[in-house]
């Protein structure tokens, strides 16, 4: 079980290294001068990289192929945890992170020991290539689509990682595109992000070493995407490190008092389960025939909702009655009358006229409903939120 306990003599510095030979004794010896305890994990480098630390106090494992950067930070913390370590702080060894930034994490994880936290690069600095300010900017957003959480640089390598996140739950990746993944699916978890300023230091294009493969890596990023977006918007739910458990069955328009009182203890506050709750209403009455819930929980993870309250409220537009009364409406602004006849001629062989109708009309009566549905749950939440403070 995570605990707040916090010792910052239980943080171990984990730098991967692959074919970084050049930078890597000057970024330990940055390390070992502000905190004794530092471990390399060489990735199976070709160039004698670990050749390069003779001297230096400081632990080191080696892989005997390259297995990814995740692979690394990954085996780094399997021996923290072997080390009785609470924390690893990772550096990047090609020399861009400035390890005289290690106290701010410090003090970030002091303040905050359960969670995840991350550098943010000053990108104003002139010399930053413009290939790496759209690579944050895009992962920037794929994180607030796949969990509704914003962070200023996903893409930082400079972390400080608690170990029951990386020992709690199950990885895929293990290169370059893990640091994504792992903070998706930490947020999933419960576990807060949070960043640090740090400063960034870019060598000149013909000093730089990357091991970034344009096509490959992209690739691997984009069918990851697609993966973290399809599940973020799957009404099951993620396993939690941090708070317990809630399942969608628990919650139903049914039993609105009880179900309230159930979202209330998500950290969702009446404010936000009326938004949650506005937002599935007015989507349920859109004609997004078999897409309805997935357009909820996608829209529900972009702006932080509740995304059970989102689904949930959605059910009071099931057929027949909102669609029927959409439809009417359209009907009426199209002909300046009501649709009286039901028969095969108006809903079977009229169909696609009845559909565009429904459209039409759920431009007006799908934000009606909504602000009446979120008038009521944001009524209905502030009662339950008040009788729960009364009993306590």
């Amino acid at each position: 079980m995570p605990t707040s306990d916090f010792d910052e003599d239980r943080i171990l510095i984990v730098i991967p290294v692959y074919n970084h030979a050049a930078t890597l004794r000057e970024v330990v010896e940055r390390c070992l001068a502000i905190h004794p305890r530092v471990l390399v994990v060489d990735d199976g480098s070709s160039d004698g990289a670990l050749e390069t630390l003779a001297g230096l106090d400081v632990r080191t494992l080696r892989h005997d192929r390259n297995r990814g950067k995740g692979a690394a930070i990954l085996t780094g913390a399997r021996e923290a945890r072997r080390l009785g370590m609470s924390h690893i702080v990772t550096i990047d060894a090609d020399g861009q992170h400035d390890p005289a930034d290690f106290p701010r994490f410090v003090e970030a994880m002091r303040q905050h020991p359960l969670a995840l936290v991350v550098g943010n690069r000053d990108f104003s600095v002139a010399h930053v290539p413009g290939s790496s300010r759209f690579g944050r900017q895009f992962s920037n957003f794929w994180l607030r689509v796949q969990t509704g959480k914003n962070l200023p640089d996903t893409q930082n390598g400079f972390r400080a990682y608690p170990l029951f996140v990386l020992h709690g739950l199950k990885w895929q990746e293990t290169r370059y595109s893990f640091e994504i993944e792992v903070l998706v699916k930490a947020a999933w978890a419960g576990v807060e992000l949070r960043d640090v300023d740090i400063s960034v230091y870019y060598p000149p294009a013909t000093e730089r070493i990357s091991h970034f493969r344009g096509f490959v890596d992209n690739f691997r990023l984009t069918l990851l995407n697609t993966r973290l977006t399809l599940r973020s918007i799957a009404p099951v739910p993620h396993r939690k490190l941090i708070t317990p458990e809630q399942t969608m069955e628990k919650v139903s328009v049914l039993r609105p008092l009880r179900s309230l009182k159930i979202l209330l203890t998500e950290n969702s506050s009446p404010f936000q389960l009326a938004a949650a709750g506005a937002v599935g209403v007015l989507l349920g009455t859109v004609p997004l025939i078999a897409c309805h819930t997935i357009a909820i929980l996608f829209v529900s993870s972009f702006f932080r909702l509740n995304k059970v309250a989102a689904v949930t409220s959605s059910q009071l537009c099931m057929p027949p009655i909102v669609p029927a009364l959409c439809i009417e409406a359209g009907y009426f602004m199209r002909h300046g009358e009501f649709l009286t006849e039901i028969s095969m001629e108006t809903l079977g062989y009229q169909g696609l006229e009845r559909v565009w109708e429904w459209l039409l009309g759920s431009l007006i009566l799908g934000p009606a409903f909504a602000l009446v549905t979120g008038v009521v749950v944001y009524a209905l939440a502030l009662l339950v939120k008040r009788d729960a403070g009364a009993t306590v």
